[in-house]
């Protein structure tokens, strides 16, 4: 509203120009009054010197509403990405952010302030003269319709452009986080390959945008210079016809100028404006949709009783299922071992638990609440995670293991503790304030899996979910994660457990067996176990899995 009403009064002052002109040839050069030429010369100065400041002040607004846009909207933007890790488009977000916070700071969008105030102008170009008038219109509408050319033009290279930019950046992203496996199997080749498929597409489309957008800039340049000489033409033949005064040819090409920037501006800046525009639409989609969790109503402190029923998950953005009619029961403090063989559905489950993927049918509830339902803080307070692939963020093992908490130091300590790293921290060369790097990269795998342990047991949740706790760690560890089950139990926390490994298997309650989504078998360990043993001995192939 401030930059309108700015806007306002720049378009006015921007008047001041051609009354200058009109005034000094209908009443200077008549008169040859050198105090009224001083005067109405004080006075443009003086108007064209406000019309600057506020010109520049409008400009100040737009650049603290872009970052007062980006307080607001960044950390809500980010949480995003963390509501649905399946989703593929949320990680883009933030880049939609940033387009559509540098295109407020921009001159295209003041352009489209001045836009309404086009007819002012061409009001007093037609009280000048009605062919004036009619010429600055004609004008103006063939720039609007080069504008509409140009955005049909751009539309589909620029969606074809940002499509493969998306494509090429997790292609980038994955192969990085892989570097190991590329490197030591000789895939950079085929991975560079791969992933140029991509850029060129991207560097095509947005060439070709580009070149698009340059042509559509150049032709509306050409376009109103030719336009402007026009207009001195015809206000020179309109003088000489005695029709106008001599005032009036530079008054008229001043205000078909002032009338045609606004245009030129938006068909030079097409391209950010449409990328502005797509990016806004997808950030109102992805907000309306957002959990509003913050605004339910808190429950009390859920104790862990876990119902899983006809739980159905599928491939993220498919239609394959991963988990099929999976159903099952835990009371509270109770430990379950989750086995199969390999594309079991084990890891898919795992993320189902916690809420990082969304089922696309069932429930899976906690106390009777619909974990999905739960406010993200509140579930974050009853839960611990430990993911089969092991993410450490670069900052200090307490804040690692804390959750970024602050001022919980002792909550950090017994979470260590509980997971029986707190020894192997204190010998690290600043205990708890070590830096770790990116993704934990100067620690071993073993110290990033214990930790790990620790910070999906910290602030004593009601429900953990462990899976492969166990890859990484010796004899010492397996030790340590016995113990550190043993006082989960204890602390009435339930506990869902994936492994392969049959010593860590002998801590649960109970067994259930996944083959190919679904639930072959669940019940009390020992009983399944003997299955499993007499099923593997009548026919070893179909277990498909030696310690499953």
């Amino acid at each position: 509203m401030a930059v309108a009403i700015f806007s306002l009064f720049v378009n006015i002052l921007y008047l001041a120009s051609p009354i200058y002109m009109l005034q000094v040839y209908d009443r200077v050069v008549p008169s040859r009054s050198t105090s009224t030429l001083l005067f109405l010369t004080l006075m443009v100065v003086v108007a064209l010197a406000a019309l600057s400041s506020l010109d520049l002040v409008r400009a100040q607004i737009m650049s603290r509403l872009s970052g007062r846009l980006d307080q607001v909207l960044s950390s809500a933007v980010l949480a995003l990405s963390f509501q649905r890790a399946d989703d593929a488009a949320k990680p883009t977000l933030l880049r939609d952010l940033d387009a559509l916070r540098q295109f407020i700071a921009s001159p295209p969008l003041l352009a489209l302030f001045d836009l309404p105030f086009v007819p002012i102008y061409l009001l007093v170009a037609f009280l000048l003269h009605p062919w004036l008038g009619f010429f600055t219109l004609g004008c103006c509408l063939l720039l609007a319709l080069l504008a509409l050319v140009n955005e049909l033009r751009l539309a589909q290279p620029l969606r074809d452009s940002r499509a493969a930019a998306v494509r090429s950046q997790a292609f980038a992203d994955m192969a990085t986080r892989n570097v190991e496996a590329v490197i030591a199997m000789g895939m950079l080749d085929g991975v560079l390959r791969r992933w140029s498929e991509d850029r060129l597409v991207h560097r095509v489309t947005q060439s070709t945008a580009s070149e698009r957008l340059l042509g559509a800039a150049g032709l509306a340049k050409y376009l109103r210079l030719v336009m402007q000489s026009l207009v001195l033409g015809l206000g020179a033949y309109l003088a000489v016809m005695q029709q106008v005064n001599a005032g009036a040819i530079f008054a008229g090409s001043f205000l078909l100028g002032r009338a045609l920037q606004p245009l030129e501006q938006l068909i030079g800046g097409w391209r950010n404006a449409i990328v502005a525009r797509a990016s806004y639409l997808k950030l109102v989609k992805a907000l309306n949709a957002a959990d509003s969790g913050s605004k339910k109503l808190g429950l009390p402190r859920l104790e862990g009783n876990l119902g899983v029923e006809n739980l159905h998950v599928t491939v993220p953005g498919g239609t394959k299922f991963l988990l099929r009619a999976v159903s099952f029961k835990l009371k509270a403090g109770e430990v379950l071992g989750v086995v199969g063989p390999s594309g079991a559905g084990k890891s898919s489950l795992a993320k189902a638990l916690v809420g990082v993927s969304m089922p696309a049918a069932g429930l899976v509830r906690l106390d009777g609440a619909d974990l999905q339902a739960l406010p993200r803080h509140e579930r974050g307070a009853v839960l611990g995670y430990l993911p089969q692939d092991v993410e450490l963020f670069a900052d200090t093992v307490a804040a690692n293991i804390s959750r970024f908490r602050t001022g919980v130091d002792e909550e950090v300590v017994l979470a260590a503790q509980l997971a029986g790293v707190h020894e192997m921290i204190l010998r690290l060369p600043q205990g708890y304030n070590t830096q770790i790097g990116e993704g934990g990269a100067v620690l071993s795998g073993g110290y990033r899996q214990r930790i790990a342990l620790a910070r999906a047991v910290f602030g004593n949740p009601s429900f953990v979910v462990l899976d492969e706790p166990s890859s990484n760690l010796d004899g010492d560890g397996d030790i340590a994660l016995a113990r550190c089950l043993a006082q989960l139990r204890q602390r009435r926390c339930t506990v869902v457990l994936v492994s392969h490994r049959p010593t860590t298997l002998s801590s649960a309650d109970h067994i259930l067996l996944l083959r190919e989504g679904k639930v072959e078998a669940f019940g009390p360990r020992d009983e399944i176990a003997a299955k499993l043993i007499e099923h593997r001995e009548r026919s070893p192939r179909m277990i498909g899995d030696a310690n499953g």
